[in-house]
């Protein structure tokens, strides 16, 4: 998907929600898991009832690697179910020297049909790079976290500023605003005015929002760029809504309201010009 077509998905939509598909097995509410396969079911419906609110779906991989063939033919299955009008991402995480993240990109852009992968960009340039090279994909770097752990690196001076403020200036260096996004945690509103100084025309992967407490409000007023340049991702909070057999139905709710007021501030750009 390119920069173009995602920008006019989102002022078309309304949205820029991302709904995270991270489907635990012991989540799954009990009337599905007779089925043959639960978390897809589960999924399946997950889609279907919010495909109309959100513009993306991320799909966390830890939580189908952990079943070894089996959830990986359970992540394949979801991401084909997914509208092909949705941008799909891969949250992976990888990161390694060149001919190992070719393979993953491989993986990922070619085997599995994402649209983007999650990347670390702690081994530099040279494991980033083959992720790059794929024609109307795209590399979300990690930037700015929102665990506790991001003051271990992240927030430690380097420089003139953070460390994470030299990943963000260095990697825009290696990719183009076409194909590189950052991971910026939702919970960390206070810097988005500074990020955004920093990168101006990046779409920002933005998870944290619901569940973790991050503020939509705040965010979209700091972050936003003339194409939006948000992908806003709920997890939790939209897929396990409900635990019950209105599951899907709660979701759609959830997600609709999500959209209700992200429509608000994508007006306020488009009239803004």
């Amino acid at each position: 998907m390119t920069r173009q077509q995602l920008s006019s998905f989102i002022r078309s939509t309304g949205s820029y929600l991302c709904v995270g598909l991270d489907s635990d097995p012991a989540k799954i509410p009990p009337h599905l898991r007779s089925r043959k396969d639960p978390v897809f079911e589960f999924n399946r419906q997950i889609i279907d009832a919010t495909k109309d609110h959100c513009i993306a779906y991320k799909i966390n991989t830890a939580f189908y690697e952990a079943d070894g063939v089996k959830g990986w033919e359970t992540m394949e299955r979801t991401v084909n179910h997914i509208p092909k009008t949705h941008f799909t991402i891969a949250d992976a995480k990888r990161g390694d020297i060149g001919n190992t993240s070719a393979q993953y990109a491989r993986a990922f852009f070619e085997t599995l049909p994402f649209d983007a992968i999650t990347v670390a960009p702690y081994m530099g340039e040279d494991s980033i790079r083959p992720f790059l090279e794929y024609k109307d994909k795209w590399t979300i770097l990690l930037g700015l976290t929102s665990n506790t752990g991001a003051s271990d690196f992240e927030l430690q001076p380097a420089g003139d500023g953070p460390l994470y403020e030299k990943v963000l200036t260095t990697a825009a260096r290696w990719g183009t605003p076409d194909n590189l996004m950052y991971v910026i945690g939702a919970t960390q509103a206070a810097a988005f005015t500074r990020i955004r100084s920093l990168t101006p025309d990046h779409f920002y992967l933005v998870p944290g929002v619901g569940a973790q407490g991050g503020s939509l409000e705040s965010i979209s007023k700091k972050a936003m760029n003339k194409d939006i340049g948000l992908l806003v991702n709920a997890s939790r909070a939209v897929i396990y809504a409900s635990s019950g057999e209105d599951f899907a139905a709660a979701a759609q709710k959830a997600a609709s309201g999500y959209q209700e007021e992200m429509r608000n501030y994508v007006s306020a750009v488009t009239a803004a010009g």
